[in-house]
């Protein structure tokens, strides 16, 4: 059960990780200098381009993979899946899911819709996961 509670950890803190991948440059400078504006981050983040606007639509990407993810571990779980097993695919979406954040990154676009298929067929396969 360890590696279920890792896994969900590392997966609830993917899009933390990109939010601050996103706002790492702006971090340390004045407001007026572009740096970042913590009273009002969102329309910051608006503004960013490049690899920050790329980072932050990761971070958006993220937590909409997360509500997926969670139930169908909850429901893997719940039915008595085979935690080595459930385990095992949970790593491996987590690999294809910072693999999808490097490839957004990168600019990568193709790529990435590859590997968020690869993905969500994983994450199919957690749902599944108890059935024999």
């Amino acid at each position: 059960m360890t590696l279920v509670l890792w896994c969900v950890l590392i997966a609830a803190l993917m899009p933390i990780v990109c939010a601050g991948i996103a706002k790492s440059r702006g971090v340390g400078k004045r407001r007026r200098d572009g740096g970042f504006d913590n009273n009002n981050p969102r329309a910051w983040l608006a503004q960013q381009t490049g690899w920050q606007a790329r980072a932050n639509a990761a971070q958006a990407n993220s937590f909409e993979a997360l509500p997926f993810f969670m139930g169908a571990v909850a429901i893997a779980v719940a039915a008595g899946a085979d935690l080595q097993r459930l385990g095992l695919l949970m790593v491996a979406w987590l690999v294809l899911r910072i693999c999808f954040v490097g490839l957004y990154l990168a600019d990568a676009a193709n790529a990435r819709s590859v590997v968020w298929t690869a993905a969500l067929a994983v994450n199919v396969a957690i749902l599944f996961a108890a059935l024999k």
